[in-house]
């Protein structure tokens, strides 16, 4: 299901599916790709209260490394061996550890995170709409818009100059 769909006025599937394509094949070619991301990632997230929404939490597992296993079961005060048996299951397509529930088990009511100052890599870094090489993961940042309206809002930014 798509929820957000960058602020287009797109409703069917295909049309959305080949703007994106085109923008980001468009992107792949812009030199200033990282810029127009970054630029549109900050006056976003200026604005933007992510505990209003946590729709990240709730509906998507990130990866969690080794490193992560290690900092989060210390933290907790648990072994990794009995943090991944209480947390954790194996990625069925690659193999890869992630949480076992959704919504994160340490997701709390209102939606604090209650390992925020220990969290996974991957929730540190979420939504990825300001690192470098952005053309890296053009893909999986048009994927993560479904979920963030944030992201949505960046993608929306950055289209604009893209037109």
């Amino acid at each position: 299901m798509l929820i957000f769909a960058f602020q287009m006025e797109i409703t069917d599937n295909q049309q959305r599916k080949k703007k994106i394509e085109a923008w980001i094949k468009q992107l792949r070619k812009r030199k200033d790709a990282d810029d127009l991301f970054q630029e549109a990632h900050y006056e976003v997230f200026a604005k933007t209260n992510c505990l209003s929404c946590a729709n990240c939490c709730k509906t998507t597992g990130p990866l969690i490394t080794e490193t992560d296993i290690d900092r989060i079961s210390a933290k907790l005060k648990l072994k990794a061996l009995d943090f991944i048996k209480l947390y954790l299951i194996k990625d069925p397509d690659d193999g890869q550890w992630m949480m076992n529930t959704l919504p994160c088990p340490f997701l709390l009511p209102d939606n604090f995170c209650s390992i925020y100052e220990f969290r996974p890599k991957a929730c540190r870094e979420f939504p990825h709409t300001d690192r470098k090489r952005i053309n890296q993961i053009l893909k999986l940042t048009a994927k993560n818009a479904e979920i963030c309206p944030a992201v949505d809002e960046i993608w929306t930014e950055v289209g604009k100059q893209l037109k």
